[in-house]
């Protein structure tokens, strides 16, 4: 752990991951718990400053989230935001009631009077609000340092004691000087050094890994893509020869997927590969099946049988690894309803078989995207690997719409292989954060010379993300949307109508299925 840390308490809030988030781009680890964590367990961890996050619950509401009311004796600095000020008022004797007016969006609001919070900081400017009840009696000792024109209490403080509440969100994008709030509670109140390095993570992470697995081995499920990649590096320099990876080609790879994971993990990296043709297996239990749920959950159910099958050959192994990233884990869990609501399955390396007791070795676990990126590049990866775009654990079989085949599959890898020689020639491909090809189950009528065809649609979806929580389809060139869709058209047989998604996330996801 790191000796300056801040914990967030989830109250289910859109934005909690963006202040986890920001923090970290100021180099101070933050994590992210949930809200019922006891007082107990964070003097144990003893974080630099608590941040109690906003949420979409009244405070008024019966059973409305709380956190424990001993975390507030503890001698942290604490900052509520949005629900979380309005927690603190209640939770510290203050009262809370409904606004005359709800403020949701942009509005103005006036500093009145000096606070560490707002150092450096004009005496207006523009926040984001997103709330309709409001303090109305702060708790003893507080004073208000902000006002708008709707909420008399649109901040405030208690210095003697580190506590602060904002009724606004500085985390995100339309909150002006938003960071430099944050910064002032981080740095200015909490004290935190800026010294979270990803270059030391890695020692640390290495150091853990050596003393979870000892002397044991670990068996890994090698996809090829960024997560799973970057994990078999890392446990490679921390355990050698003692970890063994399995990549199993199930027939929904990109083109030429299988040949470049076997070049770059065993040819070059000189890891233990086994690679396992399972194209057949997947392809007859897909056969006649539609439904996007039931492709999924056939794809997973396959994967850990034929997984399991070459695990149990590594008897010896007592340890898996797993490409676990922190959206994974904030995500399997609503912090206010428990599990939450799927929208879509996912398969990883999970639901093993009773007989295979493994002990998970999941060292990205708290990192993001784009940290597990900059992991690899001090691991000295190579650049192929680690731009490499998002890739759904079911392939392309989710992005193929209808029924799953051979010939199906070969048609779409030839098509999103175009997609991507074409997108690669952009300079700024590797800001895109995914671009790919998607296989309707319909045909139209098209005219190629003097004949009439009746062939398939491809879809393009190319869009625009940091964590793939939120995403816009992308502004591409229409140069280079025409060369994709002439190349598609005129070089893959089997299609002639090539269309643009411009949904974005929400409420659209970025796979169709």
């Amino acid at each position: 752990m790191q000796t300056d840390w801040i914990a967030i308490l989830d109250f289910g809030s859109q934005y909690t991951q963006l202040i986890a988030r920001r923090i970290r781009e100021k180099k101070v680890y933050s994590e992210i718990l949930p809200y019922s964590i006891s007082a107990e367990e964070l003097r144990k961890r003893a974080p630099s400053g608590i941040i109690l996050s906003g949420g979409p619950n009244s405070v008024f509401e019966e059973g409305a989230p709380l956190c424990d009311p001993a975390l507030f004796d503890l001698g942290i600095p604490v900052l509520g935001i949005c629900y979380g000020m309005q927690l603190m008022t209640q939770m510290l004797k203050g009262t809370v009631q409904p606004g005359d007016t709800r403020e949701y969006g942009h509005t103005r609001i006036a500093i009145m009077s000096g606070t560490q919070l707002f150092t450096r900081i004009p005496k207006e400017f523009d926040v984001w609000m997103s709330h309709g009840d409001q303090v109305a009696t702060m708790p003893e000792g507080f004073k208000a340092s902000a006002r708008s024109l709707a909420c008399p209490i649109a901040a405030m403080r208690h210095e003697g004691k580190k506590f602060y509440g904002i009724q606004f969100h500085p985390e995100v994008a339309h909150t002006q000087f938003g960071i430099d709030i944050l910064e002032n509670f981080i740095f200015g109140v909490c004290r935190c050094k800026a010294n979270w390095k990803l270059e030391s993570w890695v020692d640390s992470a290495v150091a853990a890994i050596q003393k979870q697995v000892g002397e044991e081995e670990v068996v890994l499920g090698l996809s090829g893509g960024v997560d799973s990649s970057v994990v078999a590096v890392l446990l490679h320099r921390a355990i050698g020869k003692r970890l063994h990876c399995i990549f199993v080609d199930n027939g929904l790879l990109r083109a030429n997927e299988d040949v470049q994971v076997k070049e770059m993990f065993e040819n070059k990296l000189g890891m233990d590969l086994t690679v396992v043709d399972a194209r057949e297996r997947f392809y007859s239990a897909l056969k006649g099946v539609t439904d996007p749920e039931q492709k999924r959950k056939i794809i997973g159910r396959e994967f850990i049988e034929v997984f399991a099958d070459q695990a149990r050959k590594f008897k010896n192994c007592k340890f898996l690894g797993q490409g676990t990233i922190y959206p994974d884990v904030i995500e399997s869990l609503n912090p206010l309803k428990g599990p939450s609501q799927t929208i879509k399955s996912h398969h990883n390396v999970g639901g093993l078989p009773p007989d295979l007791h493994f002990e998970l070795v999941e060292p990205l676990r708290e990192l993001f995207k784009d940290e597990v990126r900059a992991v690899g590049r001090v691991l000295g990866m190579d650049s192929v690997i680690l731009d490499r775009q998002p890739f759904p654990g079911p392939g392309l079989g989710v992005r193929i719409l209808g029924e799953v085949t051979a010939e199906r599959v070969a048609l779409l890898q030839q098509a999103d292989l175009r997609v991507q020689e074409e997108m690669c020639k952009l300079p700024n491909a590797r800001e895109i954060w995914q671009s790919f090809a998607i296989l309707l189950p319909v045909k139209t009528v098209g005219v190629m010379g003097d004949q009439r065809t009746y062939e398939n649609v491809c879809v393009l979806r190319i869009v625009d993300s940091i964590d793939a929580m939120t995403a816009d389809w992308s502004r591409v060139p229409y140069d280079t949307l025409a060369a994709i869709s002439n190349r598609i058209i005129n070089e893959v047989r089997g299609i002639n109508r090539v269309v643009y998604d411009i949904s974005s996330k929400p409420p659209a996801t970025i796979e169709w299925e």
